[in-house]
């Protein structure tokens, strides 16, 4: 895992407490003809939540793929249940938050969801993985383990 130093608000978002905290402004390629945000766009902001969590952690997805934990591995969705509340709309703020709350062998179970204000539009429960080249799952490393799990939890 590298260092690179984006522990800070900024780009990436934060770390927090309970996983991570990113903010998106919805744009007019995000929305459909009625200008609320397209369903499928909302998989895009969690998977920036998801994506800058682990950056902030120390886990690159480039870094991966080249091979540095001594094999070339990807992270694969394998299951994600998506509850939609309520829309967004073009130039709304949202607040994209990441939480692990689970990890078991190769997979991680994560929740997700995005809020406008205090309002939560958007739940996501998510089971990933990682996977070496020939596709089958790899054991998650323990200094990510530690990395992954909520300061909550202990």
């Amino acid at each position: 895992m590298a260092d690179h130093g984006e522990r800070e608000t900024g780009l990436s978002g934060e770390l927090t407490a309970d996983g991570h905290r990113l903010s998106a402004r919805v744009y007019y390629a995000d929305t459909d003809f009625s200008g609320f945000v397209y369903h499928a766009r909302y998989l895009e902001f969690f998977e920036r939540g998801r994506s800058d969590f682990l950056r902030l952690c120390g886990v690159h997805h480039t870094e991966l793929a080249a091979g540095a934990e001594g094999e070339r591995i990807v992270w694969v969705v394998r299951r994600m249940e998506i509850d939609f509340r309520s829309p967004a709309r073009m130039d709304d703020v949202l607040t994209i938050e990441t939480r692990t709350e689970n990890i078991s062998g190769a997979r991680i179970f994560m929740g997700q969801r995005i809020l406008r204000g205090g309002t939560v539009l958007i739940e996501a429960k998510v089971e990933a993985a990682i996977v070496g080249e020939d596709g089958r799952p790899r054991r998650f490393p323990k200094a990510w383990i530690t990395a992954f799990m909520p300061a909550s939890t202990g």
